[in-house]
């Protein structure tokens, strides 16, 4: 049984999970000749202030470009 942890900042409309659900889905499926119904998708939702890159937090990055 395929898992995917995908980590994403929050904020995503329920309808754009729903879609990234299915595109991996179908993706895992194809390539590694699964059914779907054996395909796990697990997002992990980061606030802003938990996810970082170079240093800063993408709330301070957000903060500052306003």
């Amino acid at each position: 049984m395929p898992i995917a942890h995908i980590h994403i900042l929050e904020g995503r409309s329920r309808e754009q999970k729903q879609h990234l659900i299915q595109d991996i889905t179908t993706a895992i499926s194809e390539n590694l000749d699964v059914p779907g119904e054996r395909v796990k998708v697990l997002l992990h939702e980061m606030p802003h202030e938990n996810w970082g890159s170079n240093g800063i937090s993408k709330a301070a990055e957000m903060k500052e470009s306003t």
